[in-house]
């Protein structure tokens, strides 16, 4: 694969004036992701010896996908294997590079294990019970140690379903249904975005529940924490079909979506495009979804997205997305540019 170029905003020398300029940097080849042919952050490997970013393979992988990109084999998302020693010589040629604009890669959190989140549920449920709001956020700050206290798109790796815990999902969209505290609510969102994310079968158990509209109705007055945890636990449920019909139920879903790109963070953009791409791409119900993402106006915020920049499954969904809206223009759109308040990244 060959080298790939970047531009970043690099220092001059004092003798030249000392201003910022735009230089070069050569990419090496072996840091570079065959997927989105970027580099990578946060580096896994397949059992085909073929190194991705995590975030590019995963993405691959949930669109359908079961092979390998490069090799063609077969591959799961169980078989990807972080590479570390990759990942710190990334690190190490960002740091070398650092005079020349190059941001240092930071080090992935360690993803929440089947033991963890079935630890930490019970944590937060027996102080729920107890009305106790300071063991709440005790035990949900021990379960955001490992996952960062965000949970991060694709970086988390898959659960198996745990029949041992048969009332943990119940009690989890119970603690967002029914708020103790924000403490426990972020702990419950960041223990089911892992559990919804393990499979069909636990996405479609927590649509069962309730959980689609107990986290829209959740998004309209959240704060950054807490909208970004609920956008992850939203977007993972609409991988079943339970859950892409509550969420079109549910009137404020479209509006909320919208409303969150680029007026909370990246990641929460992230979230959003991505939940509202799959409830617009397909099934009788999703003209009238592209409708209102229309008369919310979706569409520009789209186009400035790209015009921004985004990357990896993103860029490819938001692209989808416009061209699913493209069709179906026509009805009044509006925007409001506080809707940008949040916007962080660079034109």
């Amino acid at each position: 694969m060959p080298e790939i170029s970047l531009l970043r905003r690099g220092r001059k020398s004092a003798a030249r004036g000392g201003d910022d300029a735009e230089v070069e940097v050569s990419v090496p080849a072996n840091f570079v992701c065959p997927i989105s042919l970027e580099m990578m952050r946060d580096p896994v490997t397949a059992p085909t010896g073929i190194t991705y970013d995590r975030e590019s393979v995963e993405g691959w992988l949930a669109r359908g996908h079961d092979t390998c990109p490069v090799t063609g084999r077969p591959v799961r998302l169980a078989d990807l294997v972080p590479n570390h020693a990759t990942r710190r010589m990334i690190q190490d040629w960002c740091v070398a590079n650092r005079a020349r604009g190059v941001e240092r890669v930071p080090t992935p959190r360690v993803p929440v294990g089947e033991d963890d989140a079935e630890e930490v549920v019970a944590g937060v449920s027996a102080a729920a019970r107890r009305g106790d709001a300071a063991a709440c956020g005790a035990a949900g700050r021990n379960g955001q140690g490992a996952s960062g206290g965000s949970p991060p798109p694709a970086n988390g790796k898959p659960l198996r379903p745990i029949p041992r815990a048969q009332g943990m999902c119940d009690a989890l969209v119970g603690l967002v249904t029914s708020p103790v505290s924000s403490q426990a609510t972020k702990a419950a969102l960041v223990t089911a975005y892992y559990l919804v994310s393990s499979g069909d079968r636990a996405a479609a158990r927590f649509a069962e529940l309730g959980v689609v509209p107990a986290a829209v109705e959740l998004l309209v007055d959240a704060d950054k924490g807490t909208s970004e945890k609920a956008l992850a636990v939203l977007d993972a449920a609409l991988c079943a079909d339970a859950g892409v019909e509550s969420a079109r139920a549910h009137a404020l879903t479209v509006p909320v979506l919208v409303k969150k790109m680029f007026r909370v963070s990246d990641m929460a953009t992230d979230f959003a495009v991505s939940a509202l791409w799959r409830l617009c791409r397909a099934g009788a119900g999703a003209a009238p979804c592209r409708a209102e993402a229309l008369r919310v106006g979706a569409f520009q915020k789209l186009l400035l997205l790209l015009q921004v920049g985004c990357a990896g499954v993103t860029k490819e969904r938001a692209s989808e997305l416009l061209k699913m809206l493209n069709g179906s223009r026509g009805s009044v759109e509006c925007i409001e540019t506080v809707d940008f308040k949040g916007l962080k990244r660079p034109f």
